[in-house]
């Protein structure tokens, strides 16, 4: 019997309200999906001493006397009202967590609860937001102004650095003596675990492997590669490959992007995102050849899913339509299978589900962030509209508590938002570099961190530059199908003409026919079952089974030159073993059974059936019997049997 999310990681998603941080989670992932984001955090790790240290104070006492001088009043108003709205946030997480314990009181008690938490917590943020407009006006002039960066970001750097490893002392003095790459390193965030020594190291290999990465989107790509992998990002392998290696080889990760991006295989956004959007991008634990097979996959397979004008569903929609919910318990994985190749292949619960999405987008380079929920994992993503999650609830529901850095969705989606206006959000950061050299603690509301005075200014001033700004929160997609196969959102099926040229069946001298798999007489357009679409590239048009479809029969009028026996062929892709498509000749009363090949999402020609044509004009009717697997079909081929 299926084992659903339910069943594996507790009570379901939608039970009701689910708390924005504390909740109790199921795995998120198999490798590292949110990068830590907070320069501020160097938790218990080891810091730079010696000269780097005196360098350090040098510079904290330089900065500390270059801050601006305020009201006490306000700091105190605004320091009180902070403290109250991280209180609040607490109070309000565990009447949620009250709420979602079956065995903790009475319900209406609990529903009261809840709303009056609610009530207390929109209070307390209105009371914040006062008191902070009245402060961020008076530090608006200093985190505006780029005097200090230079210093700045030393000291930053400085201050959160690690240790720099065998070899990397040199590549770190470099580091120190560049202002400006420093600052782009901080203003994506910052080395991940405070590798700097290792970022310059990747970084410096890349230039040396690649002309290419030294501007425009490549450099802020193979930054972005130095800066994620400056920890190292676990290689998910195939079973079968126990040799493989155990870590993502970073050089070989910039490059792999780097060519699909100039072979045009890269969605076109790729070329205007950030290095921050860009981590998000280069951290997938698939192997290099993994990540290409996917893109190869579903160009093959699913081209449609490509081109879908609506971004919130673009490559995603592949879990949607193909990957099963519930099934890899029926159908136990293949160790000789790449693990998301596995996925597609037999589905399985919210976990595995959402782990392939975020694959397949990452594949295309788009970025994604990694979500948890009650009991549930789904996933968020970049549009060109702000970021939206698929697979679950909003990200008022999601957190990422992975890789040492717990972070809230809230607090995730407030940074997506401000860092859309670049020049107001460097106030955002500013504001945390400076608390970074102090040494002050980072705000955190998933951990109920209210953060030293400067962290909180940055916090503040990231939600007045968000609430200005253009991009509001998108609702969630696909929270009916996080548990599910079937969604009551109807699917968007690409708007196709087939023309004359497109349907033309062909005769070859040798009396070998050619039906493009599009030239059917019924149906004669696209139905929820049938899907005409357009191949990938410009090359024709290809025939797709939906496998959320019903039987359904689709039917080809040929004209054979002459009457015999023919060998039957299909040009195919498959991301499923064990399918079949049974054709019926004719007035045939038993249909012709031709197994279908597992393709792993290639083009293959099916092994020859033989069926009798008449001279003259021929029916061939073609269905499949449920359980049905996605099919895609180029071409039939017809060969005389001498």
């Amino acid at each position: 019997m299926m084992q659903n999310c339910r069943q594996q990681c507790g009570p379901g998603i939608f039970l009701g309200l689910i708390a924005v941080f504390g909740a109790a989670s199921v795995f998120a992932g198999p490798a590292t999906t949110a990068r830590r984001e907070s320069v501020s955090s160097t938790g218990n790790r080891p810091r730079l001493q010696g000269v780097y240290a005196t360098e350090l104070t040098a510079l904290q006492t330089e900065i500390s006397r270059a801050l601006p001088v305020l009201s006490e009043q306000k700091k105190a108003a605004f320091n009180h009202a902070r403290e109250a709205e991280m209180a609040a946030i607490v109070a309000l997480n565990k009447a949620q967590q009250a709420s979602l314990n079956k065995k903790a009181g009475n319900k209406s008690e609990l529903a009261q609860a809840m709303k009056s938490a609610e009530a207390a917590l929109e209070r307390a943020q209105a009371n914040g937001a006062k008191a902070a407009a009245a402060l961020l006006a008076d530090v608006a002039p200093f985190l505006a102004s780029d005097k200090l960066d230079a210093k700045l970001v030393k000291a930053t750097v400085l201050a959160t650095c690690a240790p720099p490893g065998s070899g990397q002392e040199p590549l770190l003095r470099q580091l120190l003596a560049d202002a400006a790459l420093m600052k782009q390193m901080l203003i994506a965030g910052g080395a991940e675990g405070g590798q700097y020594g290792r970022a310059m190291e990747i970084y410096t290999a890349i230039q040396k492997a690649s002309p290419k990465a030294k501007e425009g989107v490549l450099q802020r790509l193979a930054l972005a590669v130095a800066l994620e992998h400056a920890a190292p990002v676990g290689q998910k392998n195939a079973e079968a490959k126990p040799s493989a290696p155990k870590v993502v080889d970073p050089v070989k990760r910039y490059l792999h992007y780097e060519k699909a991006y100039l072979d045009g295989e890269l969605d076109p956004a790729f070329r205007t995102l950030t290095v921050w959007e860009l981590r998000m991008v280069v951290n997938s634990d698939a192997p290099d050849e993994v990540l290409a097979w996917g893109r190869e996959m579903l160009r093959n397979y699913r081209p449609d899913h490509i081109r879908n004008a609506n971004y919130g569903w673009r490559y995603s929609a592949t879990v949607k339509t193909e990957v099963k919910y519930g099934g890899e318990k029926e159908y136990p994985d293949d160790p000789a299978l790449e693990f998301y190749q596995n996925i597609i292949k037999t589905g399985g619960v919210c976990g595995r589900r959402a782990f392939f999405g975020r694959f397949i987008l990452r594949a295309f380079g788009i970025p994604t962030w990694g979500v948890t929920q009650h009991a549930h994992a789904a996933l968020s993503h970049w549009t060109p509209n702000g970021w939206v999650v698929n697979l679950g609830a909003g990200f008022r529901w999601s957190w990422w508590d992975k890789d040492g850095a717990p972070r809230s969705g809230n607090d995730f989606l407030l940074e997506t938002q401000a860092r859309v206006n670049e020049k107001d959000y460097l106030k955002v950061l500013r504001a945390q570099w400076i608390n970074a050299v102090l040494g002050q603690p980072a705000y955190n509301d998933r951990s109920g961190v209210a953060g030293g005075f400067w962290s909180a200014v940055a916090h503040y001033e990231a939600k007045a530059i968000a609430e200005a700004g253009p991009v509001k929160e998108l609702g969630p997609l696909g929270q009916d199908i996080a548990e599910a196969n079937h969604s009551k959102e109807a699917d968007e099926i690409e708007a196709v003409n087939v023309s004359e040229t497109n349907k033309k069946i062909t005769v070859a001298p040798n009396g070998v026919i050619t039906i493009p798999a599009v030239a059917c007489t019924e149906p004669t357009h696209s139905t929820k079952t049938i899907v005409f679409m357009k191949s990938y590239g410009g090359d024709g048009m290809q025939l797709h089974w939906n496998r959320l479809g019903s039987e359904e029969t689709f039917a080809y009028t040929v004209n054979a030159p002459r009457a015999g026996r023919y060998a039957l062929t299909a040009k195919v892709v498959t991301v499923n073993a064990e399918q079949q498509l049974l054709v019926l000749p004719n007035q045939a009363t038993a249909p012709v059974v031709m197994p279908m090949p597992y393709t792993k999402g290639m083009w293959q020609t099916t092994a020859p059936v033989p069926i009798n044509l008449v001279a003259g004009p021929n029916t061939l009717r073609f269905t499949r019997k449920a359980p049905f697997r996605g099919l895609t079909i180029k071409e039939f081929t017809l060969t005389p049997i001498r």
